[in-house]
């Protein structure tokens, strides 16, 4: 599995997660959606310590620098 994802990609995505964690924690998405904004919260973490995304490879978009 080849990273796809570049630092800054990485960075926004675990900026993203901490407001839907601190946005569940203090009750202003609550029920579904604070299900929802959780399990988002999940995955963006997992993508962003794997630095890879499945979704970036089905579509073959890379947001990091190629090595060769």
């Amino acid at each position: 599995m080849k990273k796809n994802m570049g630092s800054i990609d990485r960075i926004v995505r675990l900026v993203i997660v901490a407001a839907l964690v601190a946005l569940y924690a203090i009750g202003t998405v609550t029920s579904l959606w604070g299900t929802v904004a959780l399990v988002a919260a999940g995955v963006f973490t997992l993508t962003s310590l794997t630095g890879f995304c499945p979704i970036y490879a089905i579509f073959g978009v890379r947001t990091c620098k190629v090595t060769s």
